[in-house]
């Protein structure tokens, strides 16, 4: 979102401890000299999320094995990365590896413009492609035009991804509402909460929330060839067909029932989590990334379940580590995402609430943590990851958050949020 999902991370820049020592001299990638010294690594992963958990740990590894070469960090926002990339990547200011979004309007519009190192040869030479399933390894190839899921390998993720309805058990014992199994005792339990004053989803217009609550309502009337036809070009989607339809019509009759707020228009991701972890609301649908968050932050007990009534959902491989082209230390790059893959980072990962691609499944001992591996697995093995609403087309996640904001302010009728969806995906997709 953007090509993805939308990162929990605050967009303020930080230095971890420094540059950390790390430990066995790497070489640069078109630099032939041995002596590099350095590894920059920019990410955007939260300290205390699964992902910052296990690549700090990352850190420490790659600090045994390459002695005397520093790893310069720099925690950089998901919006700034996201805004920046193409005019850092073009430059010689360019880190050495980097956390970028998967999926055509991100990672495949950077690969396109060449400004990311084809990873092909490293992938098969330490067999990258063998750890990560043909499903999960769709956003790390990018053809000649950048459309995801075929071509050379221009990324490659360490981890999976999908989104899931989070439920606050104590919100639902305390106003006596019975936990929902079905789309029905979903709607009925909104119902509820509303009658009790209390507004039942968290949500951010702002920034990526809306629109995935909007996708994911779509999703629940589509198919995986509906899915192609607007994710892959395999086909003309019409924005005015019966899921998209159904999901502005449902969107906006429950902003007019209360189960979304109006005010939450203008809200960030990031104030959507938090108010969640507060108690404030009982229910916020959204992804796997603010899991290993929620289970050391959420101070009541709570539980999670797929979205009820429908075999798609959004999700995908995770983001993905990138070596821009103009990376003076790729071999190194290449070394950190190797220790990311290893089995011990994939455990650590696991066991801290994210969805590992290259884990001993025995080693994962949480019980939270296996309940999300065993929904990750049940969405995969049906063929039910999605990928996000914003992919199709560069600068289409701008115009999933004005037209979304349209939708629940009510400057916007189902029929013209749809239009206006078709005609800024038909100016800029490939021509069928």
């Amino acid at each position: 979102m953007l090509t993805a999902r939308r990162r929990v991370m605050t967009v303020t820049a930080a230095v971890l401890g420094g540059a950390l020592l790390a430990t066995a001299c790497g070489g640069s990638g078109d630099d032939s000299s041995s002596d590099a010294k350095t590894l920059r690594l920019w990410h955007y992963e939260g300290p205390d999320s699964a992902m910052g958990v296990a690549w700090n740990e990352a850190i420490k590894e790659f600090e045994a094995s390459h002695p005397g070469v520093k790893v310069k960090f720099e925690e950089k926002g998901f919006e700034q990365i996201q805004k920046t990339a193409p005019m850092i990547l073009n430059s010689s200011d360019a880190p050495d590896l980097m956390e970028y979004n998967k999926g055509n309007a991100t990672a495949g519009q950077l690969s396109k413009q060449g400004l990311l190192t084809d990873l092909s040869a490293e992938a098969a030479k330490r067999g990258w492609d063998k750890k990560l399933s043909a499903g999960v390894a769709t956003t790390s190839r990018y053809d000649t035009d950048g459309v995801m899921g075929s071509g050379k390998w221009y990324g490659v993720t360490d981890y999976a991804e999908y989104t899931m309805v989070y439920y606050n058990k104590d919100l639902f014992k305390k106003y006596k509402i019975a936990e929902p199994k079905t789309f029905d005792q979903l709607t009925a339990a909104m119902d509820a909460f509303v009658k009790k004053g209390v507004t039942p989803l968290a949500n951010a217009g702002a920034e990526y929330m809306a629109q995935q609550y909007l996708y994911q309502l779509a999703l629940s009337k589509a198919d995986r060839s509906w899915v192609d036809t607007y994710e892959l070009y395999k086909g003309k989607p019409d924005f005015h067909d019966p899921a998209w339809t159904y999901a502005a019509d449902t969107f906006t009759d429950w902003v007019k029932k209360g189960y979304i707020s109006k005010k939450s228009t203008s809200t960030k991701a990031e104030d959507a989590g938090v108010s969640w972890i507060q108690g404030k609301a009982p229910i916020l649908f959204s992804g796997s990334w603010w899991y290993g968050r929620f289970q050391s932050e959420a101070k009541f007990d709570w539980d999670t379940t797929l979205w009820p009534g429908s075999d798609l959902t959004l999700g995908s491989g995770g983001n993905l580590w990138v070596v821009p082209k103009n990376a003076k230390n790729k071999d190194l790059a290449y070394d950190f995402i190797d220790i990311t893959l290893s089995k011990k980072i994939q455990n650590l990962l696991g066991n801290k609430g994210g969805i590992p691609v290259a884990a001993d499944t025995s080693a994962i001992t949480d019980p939270k943590s296996k309940k999300l591996i065993t929904d990750f697995n049940t969405v995969s093995q049906r063929d039910g990851l999605a990928f996000y609403p914003d992919w199709p087309i560069n600068g289409f996640y701008d115009v999933l958050v004005s037209e979304t904001q349209k939708l629940m302010t009510g400057n916007a009728k189902p029929d013209g949020y749809l239009d206006a969806l078709q005609q800024a995906y038909d100016k800029d997709a490939p021509k069928q």
